[in-house]
């Protein structure tokens, strides 16, 4: 009996060993993508059962799509090539510095890249990502400058009735010293999470570089989960891993908005910083530029920077808040007091595009100051992590 419980114990073990190879190393030895030094990227995958493989990705010619929101441009597809190996290999030409996501698809399946272990996930997609170095792209690397801490806190909302997650950012050296700091509050768009902007946004890199650089201050990023019906990221909370959804959990209803100075009694309650307006500052991309609007209206001595990136405007037919109420009234009120900085920027194919042009006439009509930064192409990470790289260096000066 003795024997038998050792030779399954030899077994399990064997078994588990096997398990824990193929985790290591089941990707062999193919290395994908090879970034050339002409800044191609060449991919590669050992398939050979496959019968059809492609790459979609966001530095291939976009494809128009119908959406929920609207017609939107999707990333382009390329063909792979097989070999007599069974390895299938595509290079693209030479891209410009940037950020990129993929997936492969193969045989109509999309699957992630097995031989790079790089992947982000926005909403329920999950996608690998490589960096083509150079220029703006520079800000998003990891690079050897004093990094800032990232950290998940909870806090509890009495408004909401639970406890919520926020991820805050601390500059380098915040923990050694004593010195206080302005708040940044930077919001995220439908779908996402507290998550978003420090990992599909590379937020915290993006900041550690431009305080390196001298060209942003030193401050607090403080990164919410906008979705009022959450009490944190999807599989990071009590309610355990679900799937989770573009539009839902209660997001743009007038509860984000309302509870939102608790948030920020919190950071001042907890942390080393300058509470006044003129250390505040609010921005966000989408749902979240919709958010920094409100907030910032509804609440007019609480930021003295404003920033709106690919912003919704206003609160979808039906939705009655009365934080949506008398909005030009309460324009006037923000405008009267006169913040430092209101900061629209937007891609010049975005679905919103009209949307933000026709706030801009409001604002112009009425002699309300601004500062707007148009890119092209439309309602994407790239363009968000431009604008916070662009307006981040114009706060607390």
């Amino acid at each position: 009996m003795k024997k038998f419980i050792v030779f399954v114990s030899i077994a399990m073990l064997a078994g588990a060993i096997s398990c824990a190879q193929q985790a290591l190393w089941g990707g062999g030895d193919i290395t994908s993508p090879v970034i050339g030094t002409d800044n191609s990227a060449a991919f590669s995958i050992f398939a050979p059962e496959a019968q059809k493989i492609e790459v979609t990705g966001d530095f291939l010619p976009p494809q128009k799509m119908q959406t929920p929101m609207g017609e939107m441009d999707v990333p382009g597809s390329a063909a792979l090539v097989k070999d007599d190996k069974g390895v299938w290999t595509y290079t693209t030409e030479s891209l410009a510095p940037e950020l990129y996501s993929y997936t492969f698809v193969i045989d109509g399946v999309k699957v992630c890249d097995p031989n790079n272990p790089y992947m982000i996930r926005d909403v329920a997609s999950v996608t690998n990502i490589f960096i083509i170095g150079g220029g703006r792209a520079d800000l998003y690397k990891v690079n050897d400058v004093p990094h800032g801490t990232v950290a998940r806190r909870w806090y509890q909302s009495d408004l909401l009735q639970k406890d919520r997650r926020i991820t805050i950012y601390t500059p380098a050296g915040y923990e050694a010293g004593n010195e206080s700091y302005p708040v940044f509050y930077l919001l995220h768009g439908a779908g996402g999470d507290e998550n978003a902007w420090s990992e599909l946004g590379r937020a915290t890199q993006i900041l550690d570089n431009l305080i390196a650089q001298g060209k942003a201050k030193p401050m607090l990023v403080v990164m919410t989960n906008g979705n009022a019906g959450q009490q944190a990221a999807p599989g990071e909370s009590p309610r355990g891993m679900y799937k989770p959804s573009f539009m839902g959990d209660t997001r743009m209803d007038g509860a984000f908005e309302e509870h939102f100075p608790e948030v920020v009694k919190f950071i001042e309650s907890n942390y080393r910083v300058k509470a006044d307006k003129s250390h505040r500052a609010i921005a966000g991309l989408s749902m979240g530029g919709f958010h920094s609007l409100h907030i910032s209206k509804e609440y007019p001595d609480m930021f003295d920077y404003v920033g709106l990136y690919s912003a919704a405007i206003m609160p979808r037919e039906g939705v009655q808040s009365k934080i949506y109420d008398n909005l030009d009234e309460k324009l006037k009120i923000q405008f009267d007091k006169k913040p430092k900085l209101y900061w629209i920027a937007i891609g010049n194919t975005d679905f919103l595009f009209k949307a933000n042009t026709d706030f801009r006439k409001k604002l112009d009509e009425k002699g309300y100051k601004y500062q707007y930064y148009e890119t092209g192409e439309g309602h994407i990470w790239k363009n968000w992590r431009i604008y916070l790289s662009e307006f981040a260096p114009m706060l607390f000066k």
